[in-house]
């Protein structure tokens, strides 16, 4: 039991103790998006511990859109995360919500908090607000308009409701404390007026609610238990108790606080992302560079491994910087057993075995994947021209170079040994042919034992190799040099992405469907595009390379 209780994060602590204690006797969680933008790497954690909660405890999961900001919100954006949180795996069943569908509740529960002397209008600016709200060192001042009776308040709210005043003449604040420590506790602004078209309720309301005073109030009328959020809103919680407490709720939800996701050299802010796109120097929410759900799913990332990444950082109640390597390191392990393995040429020169048989083609039995056996084998075309990395052979090689160069012999993965006899030069200087011969004694699967060769090569079939489009992908901004110029605009990498066009894939490539996965041999994991990709063009991503420098902690 003590090892249990040791290995329960803080947030789950707290729950056993409300649970134990009879402050709850369920546990209902809750993830509330605002949809004023695609999600990204740090919503996938607080969708993921939300469900997780619910599950663990089996309580009950709301996927609810906070949606009282009509002036940021799109249909899109609702869409989109509904796409993503399903992707992940949180599953909300029938319980779907909107913050606005509460909207007559929410102007009662203002009409109420006024009655009670809670509440009032108030005329002045926002910067006057601003002004009369003080410092930390220096308590705020009451507005002139503080004190009007409660009559007043409820005749001048009933006609912002009924849209006789325009965007910024009048608020509604809350009556608390403008002497608090509290910044947020001095008279919060809790209603606005906002003349604008809402997506889901239309033109019904001119006016709309703050998310401070919005947000308690659609826990307390979902049931939620635990309103778990991030830590910059651990000081916005005597403000989000105070509403619940003034309305009189019977069973009121308790706030927990945990520490955001950062992730190293990525941008997640929704304000730099906006303005990638909207500057078109990325293709659009889902551009593979990003880090927003849906460009990990184009970019060829699963489920699974945003899961295991997610577990793997765990819950804490401080800040801190994750290395981008770890999530690297999380979609490797998924998909070195998922994933075929095949062989695919990026930058491609002409390989020709000089003794093989023109019109020649033998199949070659290959494995799919060394790690799972059930995934099968496929057959590979083998003949005399070929296609193999330009890399892959030097004219003059340096020592330790164990690929093609003239007079050195390799092998031919999974087919035979060659040897380089002479190479072809274009008139500029580069080479443009190999030229090789073959011994067929060395055929893969013979159980030829004689001579041993230090380098093996992959290759693809000029005469059946498929033509792709190949898009290889750096960081976008470099954290090193500093995310942000001095301006306060991205420092961004001008090689965060490489499009290399005239690869060739094996044959049995000729059938992938979009979003499929593979290895290939020697250069990383990679997708079929799913947005770029037709019948006429293939465009892979690569996901991540092969190699990586981050290491599992020792447990």
């Amino acid at each position: 039991m003590e090892n249990e209780m040791i290995s329960k994060n803080f947030i789950e602590q707290i729950i056993d103790k409300d649970l134990a204690e009879g402050h709850y006797d369920h546990v209902q969680t809750r993830f509330p998006p605002e949809p004023n933008g695609y999600l990204h790497i740090g919503h996938a954690k607080s969708i993921l511990l939300n469900y997780g909660l619910a599950k663990k405890y089996n309580g009950r999961f709301n996927m609810r859109f906070d949606d009282t900001n009509p002036t940021k919100e799109k249909l899109e954006f609702v869409e989109s995360i509904l796409a993503d949180i399903k992707w992940l795996g949180a599953d909300w069943e029938d319980r779907l919500f909107f913050a606005s569908n509460y909207f007559q509740q929410m102007y009662e529960a203002a009409v109420k908090l006024i009655k009670k002397g809670k509440a009032y209008v108030c005329d002045l600016s926002a910067d006057e607000i601003r002004e009369y709200r003080g410092t930390l060192q220096e308590p705020g001042r009451n507005s002139p308009y503080r004190d009007r009776t409660i009559e007043e308040n409820l005749e001048l709210f009933e006609n912002m409701k009924n849209g006789k005043y325009q965007d910024g003449e009048k608020v509604l604040r809350a009556k608390i404390d403008m002497a608090s420590p509290n910044i947020n506790m001095r008279d919060p602004v809790i209603y606005r007026v906002a003349h604008i078209t809402h997506h889901n309720t239309g033109d019904t309301w001119c006016i709309y609610p703050m998310y401070d005073f919005a947000h308690p109030i659609e826990d307390a009328i979902e049931g939620i238990t635990h309103s778990i959020c991030t830590l910059e809103f651990e000081d916005h919680r005597p403000l989000y108790d105070w509403v619940v407490k003034e309305l009189g709720y019977p069973q009121p939800p308790k706030q927990i606080e945990f520490a955001k996701l950062y992730l190293t050299n990525v941008v997640t802010g929704k304000r730099y992302i906006k303005k990638l796109v909207e500057d078109g120097i990325v293709d659009g929410w889902d551009d593979p560079r990003l880090v927003t759900i849906a460009a990990l799913r184009r970019r060829g990332f699963t489920p699974e491994s945003i899961q295991m990444f997610i577990e793997l950082v765990g819950v804490s109640k401080s800040n801190s910087s994750v290395d981008y390597a770890m999530l690297e390191y999380c979609i490797r392990e998924d998909l070195k057993n998922k994933a075929p393995r095949v062989m695919a040429v990026l930058d491609p020169i002409k390989l020709v075995i000089d003794n093989y048989p023109e019109d020649k083609v033998e199949y070659f039995d290959v494995v799919n994947n060394p790690e799972d056996e059930s995934l099968g084998s496929r057959k590979v075309p083998f003949c005399r021209e070929l296609y193999i990395e330009r890399e892959d052979f030097m004219e003059i090689p340096p020592k330790k170079y164990f690929r093609l160069f003239p007079g050195n012999e390799v092998r031919l993965m999974n087919a035979y040994f060659v040897k380089c006899e002479s190479f072809v030069k274009d008139e500029n200087g580069n080479i443009t042919e190999v030229h090789c011969t073959y011994d067929e004694e060395t055929r893969s699967g013979s159980g030829f034992e004689g001579r041993k060769v230090k380098g093996t090569i992959h290759w693809v079939s000029a005469k059946h190799g498929i033509p792709a489009v190949v898009r290889l992908y750096e960081n976008i901004v470099d954290e090193e040099k500093g995310k942000l110029n001095e301006d306060g605009t991205l420092n961004l990498n001008p090689n965060s992405l490489k499009v290399l066009e005239g690869c060739y894939l094996e044959e049995s490539m000729a059938d992938v469907k979009k979003m499929d996965k593979f290895q290939f041999v020697r250069q990383g994991y990679f997708c079929v595009d799913a947005k770029d990709t037709t019948e006429e063009q293939l465009v892979f991503n690569r996901i991540v390379s092969l190699k990586s420098s981050f290491k599992l902690p020792q447990q």
